[in-house]
């Protein structure tokens, strides 16, 4: 645990007594590293770019001074006109953020509304009419209500731009130029993510003005909790690994990543045809259907929950014990967020990914990344020989380059400066013959300027 985290209390942060309260009730007595080092300046009213690894409990970070300031000015209520505005790519992370509002803040008189596609409009319209301070919403849902003028963002004071990187990356980037470009000039602006790299942090950074910036571990570090493993396979015996490796480990939560929605299907049909309890999570799941999938895995009542990346966001459930990479990830930033979804809160964790000769380029893009090579696991029945000739050695493993401080950012460790250069190596997306070589800065161009093509929410 970061030294921080031991010596700092969150009675000694000044929080107001009723967040305290709040927190004794959950058992929360220490902040996390991201939340000791965010919460001071945040309560100062200062902008800020929080980068922590997932699981570390970033929603508190900027959950609890956003309470702590709304409720320290209080103001009547006014009908369609929230206070503080949270942005964030999915639906399931959007009711996550929404809950923790609620949990945070259950002492408080502040009022709070979560808005998303995929569901009728009629109850969110009327949750904002009816006044509400603290919004949580996904771009496209937003834009919508402001379009039907339901939601103006004229009164707004705080404004949080969360998973800043997989926002822009997800396509999101027209939809927040929008929705930014109705704010009050003067605010103050927050941005936080697992990932984020400093070209994306050049580029957002627009957003912010003196922005301090919090990093408690390196970008791209996955938790020290989780033992990863490569298993190298044929394509076509992925699935009879799959269900060895579910059967060899038969205790806990197990999530297993698909690249497609068409593929997290099947997968979980042929799961449940196996005899294993399971079912797909993805954007193309009605909300009901989303949620009934995530509340059963949460119980138990399933065990292995297939998602797709854009799904995965909002996943965050004790006991997963297991994650699985059915698909090797096409953005190397995804595996971190992916195995993330195990470990969570100092807990341990295992992650096994399932690389075919296919994917050799991808598992070399994610160790680069990462700067370390994954252990190879070949003590399985479907072994495939010869796959590994092509990994990236680990002393050809790039070296960390120092990251330039900026004398508006607080002091920081020496492990906790010391980040990784932005990855430039060509990347797959979409289908794996397809290759884009651009730059991060051309990537992100369509954030605050330029052209994007973009996916609403």
């Amino acid at each position: 645990m970061h030294q921080d985290s031991l010596t700092t209390t969150f009675a000694s942060l000044n929080l107001a007594p009723q967040l305290l309260r709040a927190l004794v009730e959950k058992g929360y007595t220490h902040p996390s590293p991201i939340q000791a080092k965010a919460i001071p300046p945040l309560l100062e009213g200062r902008d800020y770019i929080g980068c922590a690894q997932t699981g570390t409990g970033k929603t508190a970070a900027f959950a609890l001074p956003i309470l702590h300031r709304l409720a320290a000015k209080p103001q009547l209520p006014c009908p369609r006109r929230p206070r503080a505005l949270i942005l964030t790519p999915t639906r399931e992370l959007a009711v996550q953020i929404d809950a923790s509002f609620a949990a945070y803040g259950r002492h408080l008189p502040l009022r709070h509304a979560v808005v998303f596609g995929g569901v009728g409009e009629q109850p969110q319209i009327r949750a904002l009419a009816s006044g509400v301070e603290i919004i949580v919403a996904t771009p496209g849902r937003l834009l919508d209500l402001m379009q039907q003028g339901c939601a103006v963002l004229d009164r707004v004071e705080i404004f949080v731009l969360d998973e800043a990187d997989r926002m822009l990356d997800m396509g999101f980037a027209p939809d927040v130029n929008r929705i930014v470009a109705r704010l009050p000039v003067k605010r103050q602006s927050l941005l936080f993510s697992a990932t984020m790299p400093e070209s994306i942090c050049q580029l957002a950074g627009r957003l912010l003005h003196d922005p301090l910036r919090g990093d408690v571990a390196p970008v791209t570090a996955t938790a020290d909790r989780i033992e990863q493993r490569i298993c190298h396979v044929q394509r076509h015996e992925k699935h009879k690994l799959l269900v060895h490796t579910l059967t060899q480990h038969p205790e806990g939560l197990v999530l297993v990543f698909s690249r497609t929605k068409h593929g997290a299907n099947r997968l979980a049909d042929n799961l449940e045809r196996d005899g294993i309890q399971a079912a797909a999570i993805h954007g193309n799941k009605s909300q009901g259907a989303r949620q009934r999938a995530l509340e059963d895995f949460r119980t138990g009542r399933t065990r292995v929950l297939v998602a797709t990346d854009i799904a995965a966001r909002g996943i965050d459930v004790k006991g997963i014990a297991l994650v699985i990479n059915f698909d090797i990830p096409d953005e190397p930033e995804a595996y971190v967020h992916r195995i993330g979804r195990t470990a969570r809160m100092g807990a341990s964790g295992l992650a096994f990914s399932f690389c075919d000769p296919s994917e050799q380029t991808a598992l070399r893009d994610i160790q680069r990344l990462i700067r370390q090579t994954i252990p190879v696991h070949s003590n399985h029945p479907f072994a495939a020989n010869g796959c590994a000739t092509t990994l990236l050695p680990a002393a050809r493993l790039p070296a960390a380059r120092p990251q330039q401080t900026a004398r508006s950012q607080p002091a920081q460790s020496q492990a906790a400066q010391s980040q990784p250069a932005p990855v430039t190596a060509p990347r797959r997306f979409g289908f794996g013959f397809l290759r884009s070589t651009r730059l991060p800065e051309q990537r992100y161009a369509g954030f605050l300027g330029g052209r994007s093509s973009g996916r609403r929410g």
